[in-house]
């Protein structure tokens, strides 16, 4: 598979001749069944033959471009209002490419790991969704997970508008997302689609930047490594050929009882140890190529290379990341890591678009542990403290997730609460997007006053719009998920009481009390919300 190879770009050099490009050749984000982005100016890109007169011509609008000595050339076309009509686009050259059905709207990019991924025939509610959801101006284009050891031009990729059939294999997040932007909004959506479940942040953040940030000397190190071990899989090519035929014996061989073990195990309500196959898995001896069918990238920049930079620069609004599962315990790193992220994209997009975060919903994978000692309110708070940068967003899910799984099949609210934090950030409507905010707090006697924005219309003790199977409810009759410390450093649950916009907490076995934390657990019971029906933000006070 033509993903799957790679070479030294001086030997790609070597064996491409003047007539390589002899036809004009189009990336496959831009086809038939595109959707264009509104009011931006529109980058339309390929190849050609060296010093090729080309054409662009769509929507009363003619451009020329010629092809520089590589073959490549660029028209951009001005920016142009909504359109439903599906519409031609002409290219010409020494041949012509007729693009048919095309559209005008609004594109988003929807990037992340398993639950961006997660499709739409297995959410909780797709078999309803799915018989209503032809929409001809709602439209995927999925990327193929690849990688690269250095950036490519194209990916693996094609336009399909939403129907029954289509629709079942489309990210459930950004479906419902799209759904509700073509409700609010009237016009066409168009969603690019690039996740791959199990990967760091790291693995789509290009190598140029992440060089920029000392801390990340650790990831340049592996990258490197894994440059290196690529160069002598290419000297020495029978490596991937003698691994390709072990897996494939391990494929027949050893994968089957493995793969009836693990449903045995899940049967049994996953208790005991998870099983582990009778031999392991080979591993592909080339850490910048495909892993192993039951591993994930790795090494740094890798995806980032093989499935963001193919679709740089197509004209987007924005972004929405449902990502950070696989950096959990990296969550000090994740505060820069996820700026770092957020700026490389911008800068190479050349635009500040909005980006949306998706914070990590609930899953209680460590239940021995105290609950101020998980993992996961150290990641979303890092989530939380990218929105200090300019047109971000923030989605919570910390109440519709599944304490017995990472990927809930909710999807629907979490699509719409990233549609409200777009209504505000990228469209300006004069919304409240999101739950309450913690603002401050004050400490008298042994009672702490928090104050929050984002009350929209007041504090209230809410209810989750969903529950997950096998999963407790939470109490309606008390303000939960509190938790308060003194001096002597010990956490004790806290009462909590709502006072307009405040929250009033304290402890009779905490009589001077130092910090507050309010949903700080994997899966932590808590039901702050407000009249909008938005859960509060997970905080602390004792912020390191």
């Amino acid at each position: 598979m033509r993903h799957f190879l790679f070479f030294p770009l001086g030997l790609l050099a070597v064996g491409i001749s003047r007539h390589a490009f002899a036809d004009i050749t189009l990336p496959p984000v831009i086809a038939d069944q595109m959707v264009l982005q509104r009011d931006s100016v529109i980058p339309i890109w390929g190849k050609a033959d060296p010093g090729e007169k080309v054409t662009v011509e769509f929507a009363g609008q003619s451009h020329d471009a010629t092809a520089d000595a590589s073959g490549k050339w660029m028209v951009r076309l001005t920016p142009l209002h909504a359109n439903s009509e599906p519409a031609q686009m002409v290219i010409r050259g020494k041949n012509r490419v007729t693009l048919s059905d095309v559209l005008v709207g609004e594109v988003w990019l929807a990037s992340g790991q398993s639950n961006m991924a997660f499709p739409l025939g297995s959410a909780h509610n797709g078999a309803d969704e799915l018989p209503s959801a032809r929409d001809p101006l709602l439209r995927f284009l999925t990327v193929k997970t690849a990688t690269s050891p250095e950036p490519l031009a194209e990916s693996a990729a094609s336009w399909k508008a939403s129907d029954p059939n289509t629709a079942k294999g489309f990210s459930a997040v950004a479906y419902f997302f799209a759904k509700e932007l073509r409700k609010t909004l009237g016009c066409p959506v168009g969603i690019l689609h690039a996740s791959w479940g199990g990967t760091g942040a790291k693995s789509w953040t290009s190598i140029e930047a992440l060089k920029k940030e000392p801390a990340f000397t650790t990831h340049i190190r592996g990258w490197e490594d894994a440059l290196q071990a690529h160069r002598e899989v290419l000297q020495n090519p029978q490596r991937v050929e003698d691994y390709k035929a072990a897996l494939k014996e391990w494929q027949v061989e050893v994968e089957p009882a493995f793969k009836e073990a693990l449903k045995a195990h899940a049967v049994a309500g996953s208790t005991g140890p998870k099983p582990v196959p009778s031999v392991p898995e080979p591993k592909n001896p080339d850490p910048t190529g495909m892993p192993s069918p039951g591993a994930r990238p790795n090494v740094a920049a890798i995806i980032f290379n093989a499935m963001i930079h193919p679709l740089i620069p197509y004209a987007i609004r924005g972004t929405i990341w449902y990502q950070g599962e696989a950096n959990a315990s990296q969550a000090l790193e994740y505060r820069t890591l996820l700026p770092r992220l957020i700026g490389d994209w911008r800068e190479r997009w050349g635009s500040d678009f909005p980006f949306l975060i998706v914070q990590l919903a609930n899953w209680d994978f460590e239940p021995t542990r105290p609950e101020w000692e998980h993992q996961y309110p150290l990641l979303r708070e890092a989530q939380a403290m990218a929105l200090s940068l300019p047109k971000t967003g923030l989605a919570t899910a910390i109440d519709i997730g599944n304490p017995k799984d990472v990927h809930p099949r909710n999807k629907r609210d979490v699509g719409l609460r990233l549609a409200l934090a777009a209504r505000r950030v990228a469209y300006g409507e004069a919304i409240v997007s999101s739950g309450p905010v913690y603002k401050e707090h004050t400490i008298r006697g042994g009672e702490v006053r928090v104050r929050f924005t984002e009350t929209g219309g007041g504090l209230v003790i809410g209810k989750a719009p969903w529950l997950a199977e096998g999963a407790t409810p939470v109490p309606q009759d008390e303000l939960l998920g509190f938790i308060i410390r003194g001096d002597q450093g010990k956490w004790v649950p806290a009462k909590a009481r709502i006072d307009g916009d405040s929250v009033i907490v304290s402890s009779p076995e905490v009589p001077a009390p130092k910090a507050i934390r309010y949903a700080w657990a994997n899966s932590p019971r808590c039901n702050l919300y407000n009249r909008g029906g938005l859960p509060a933000l997970p905080f602390r006070t004792d912020v390191d």
